[in-house]
């Protein structure tokens, strides 16, 4: 077990296929039956450059967690389960609870630590990534040189992954690799300014806004690559380890929880679970980074077609909570300024309106039954509610403002609260 300063700790490691680590399976497998556990907690990051990436966040987001169960129902016996899987962030962007050694300042083009970063994400595409560096490196001004980069980018990260049919990934398609290179590139860099953000200042003074609005481009292709890919894992990976689970420990109650792609993940293991497979007891989304319309079964602007996650909530027995935050700038203005782009929307700097609006910005819609309420307010024993947290997430400036601001002990206690493990 790693030791993260809370106990017990297990990690349950997968590749960009949903390929489980069975070492990692099998230590919590016999762990969880040793200490009799009742319930185990379930966690996803969103992004993570590597091991020591990920267990900082899990350490800083666990710290809460043996005082909040001192004050534990009776008889509750909680474990704790960190998963890993190839995700990534741009090292420029701050995270509110590491230490400022871990960003990378601005500069020309690619930060080594990104580079190094894609490396490990995309392997194999080293010398797409050196011509893609190159170009940011010297950022020519001929027209050519945009096209040739947006094409990088877009041989780089792929198409969709097999086992996940998700329409809701098709405008990145249409708005980045379609539409005029310079135009694109240009509303890019708006989109930046719109968050607070100076392209100059962020990308290390680029001779050229359009260069900004490129280097926005890898940024928002890489994401949304990592967002199919945290479908994938979901389905295919941890729906399948939840299920050995219940097998080999009926009686164990599990609660997940995740933040921005990691929500996802955590959401698309619910249809992978068996039939009869009722452990999962309470989900907690942490400003997911998906549609807000991903669990309703009449989407409002297509009503012969359902959300991709439509009647996953139905797999949960408990509560599934999604915490929202309106401080959230990576959600609110650069989540749907591809579907802007795609010209499916023309809503960018009114985000509630947008028709790619993401679950940690606005909450679930469009789903009957939903409630809403404040970090305070009461929880149902089931069904969906969505939780403002802006009074707690809401640090982090641009462009990704308080999307990573989630370490904090009022965040914990409301995992624990869904799963009922604390009053």
């Amino acid at each position: 077990m790693t030791d993260i300063g809370v106990q017990p700790y297990w990690e349950l490691a997968f590749d960009k296929d949903g390929h489980i680590d069975p070492r990692g399976r099998d230590a919590l497998l016999r762990g969880a039956v040793e200490r009799d556990l009742t319930d185990l907690v379930v966690f996803s990051h969103g992004w993570n450059n590597d091991h020591r990436t990920a267990t900082t966040l899990y350490t800083a987001f666990f710290a809460p967690f043996p005082a909040l169960l001192s004050h534990a129902t009776a008889g509750v016996r909680v474990g704790c389960t960190g998963v890993l899987w190839p995700s990534m962030r741009f090292t420029d962007e701050p995270v509110p609870a590491f230490p400022a050694q871990s960003v990378a300042g601005p500069g020309p083009g690619l930060s080594p630590e990104t580079r190094q970063a894609l490396a490990m994400v995309f392997p194999g595409q080293e010398a797409v990534l050196d011509r893609i560096t190159g170009l940011l490196r010297t950022r020519p001004q001929q027209p050519a040189a945009l096209a040739e980069f947006l094409t990088l980018v877009r041989t780089l990260t792929g198409g969709t992954p097999q086992g996940v049919q998700d329409t809701e990934c098709d405008p990145l398609e249409a708005a980045v690799f379609r539409q005029d290179p310079a135009a694109v590139c240009e509303r890019l860099a708006d989109a930046l300014e719109a968050t607070g953000a100076s392209v100059a200042e962020l990308f290390g003074g680029l001779g050229s806004r359009v260069w900004g609005g490129a280097l926005e481009a890898l940024r928002q292709a890489t994401y949304w690559e990592m967002k199919r890919r945290a479908g994938v894992v979901g389905r295919q990976g941890l729906g399948p380890a939840l299920n050995t689970l219940a097998r080999a420990i009926p009686a164990l109650r599990i609660h997940l929880a995740g933040h921005s792609f990691g929500a996802r993940l955590v959401s698309f293991a619910l249809p992978a679970l068996a039939p009869g497979n009722d452990s999962i007891r309470s989900v907690t989304l942490l400003q997911a980074a998906f549609s807000h319309y991903a669990f309703t079964p009449r989407l409002p602007f297509a009503p012969d077609r359902a959300g991709v996650l439509s009647g996953s909530p139905d797999r949960v027995r408990g509560p599934l909570v999604c915490c929202h935050s309106r401080h959230d700038l990576a959600l609110a203005v650069l989540y749907p300024v591809v579907s802007d782009l795609a010209d499916e929307d023309s809503s960018l700097l009114v985000p509630d309106q947008a028709r790619w609006g993401a679950l940690g910005h606005d909450g679930i819609r469009a789903l009957d039954g939903c409630r809403d309420t404040g970090m305070g307010g009461a929880l149902p024993g089931t069904g969906c509610v969505n939780v403002d947290v802006s009074d707690v997430v809401r640090h982090g400036g641009p462009p990704a403002g308080a999307h990573s601001d989630i370490c904090h002990p009022e965040l914990a206690r409301l995992i624990l609260a869904a799963g009922g493990l604390v009053g």
